[in-house]
């Protein structure tokens, strides 16, 4: 599927959702499933993204990908396969992009793990690109962190450098003087659900614990 160009004439942007990893840290439950708010993570992050502008949104599956597929209601979303997945983030990335439909002018990367990303800080980010930015970070108090959106010439760069857990890391770090930050602390919450001691803040409406850099 091709994606269309918006009524402006500018191709829309495309949403990633990396929800690949398999929660080593939360007990070797996939973090796709976990719950939150009522349903799996997987849902809700597609949602957000869908919900803040992005209406193409692929989702790359790993750890259990086929039990991940059968619970999860994920309707009108791409699903791709990362038999690579225990390698990191970068090798989801790099799936992810090769399976993208040609004609986004940036494509909106999502971590499956952030549940505390909001509809209005992607919708930011996207104004921020309508606005001329190819490369664009939520920043939570000035400190870059997610989600990142990677304008469409910068693709192939993004996917060279995607290795380990650095996933988009590298690309933004040798171009840090043309990535500009959005500011979405007072709409978005950087935190990512990583241990136990995550999800039982989260579950109990107190995330709190250091967001980490950007992929």
């Amino acid at each position: 599927m091709q994606i269309a160009p918006t009524p402006g004439g500018r191709s829309p942007v495309a949403a990633l959702v990396l929800a690949a990893g398999g929660g080593r840290r939360l007990g070797g439950r996939p973090k796709a499933l976990i719950r939150y708010g009522g349903r799996p993570l997987v849902e809700h992050a597609a949602a957000v993204v869908r919900a803040g502008g992005c209406a193409d949104v692929t989702v790359v599956l790993g750890a259990e990908g086929e039990r991940v597929r059968a619970t999860a209601h994920l309707p009108g979303c791409r699903l791709v396969a990362n038999p690579d997945w225990a390698g990191g983030m970068g090798s989801s990335l790099r799936a992810g992009l090769a399976a993208l439909p040609p004609g986004a002018s940036a494509v909106l990367v999502m971590l499956v793990d952030t549940p505390g990303v909001t509809p209005a800080a992607v919708a930011r980010l996207l104004a921020a690109h309508r606005a001329g930015a190819e490369l664009v970070a939520a920043a939570y108090g000035g400190r870059r962190g997610h989600p990142v959106l990677i304008g469409a010439r910068y693709l192939a760069e993004a996917a060279a450098g995607a290795r380990g857990d650095a996933g988009a890391r590298a690309l933004l770090a040798a171009h840090a003087a043309e990535v500009v930050l959005v500011e979405c602390a007072d709409v978005a919450v950087p935190d990512d659900l990583d241990t136990p001691a995550d999800l039982a803040r989260w579950s109990a409406g107190r995330p709190s614990s250091p967001g980490r850099s950007a992929p």
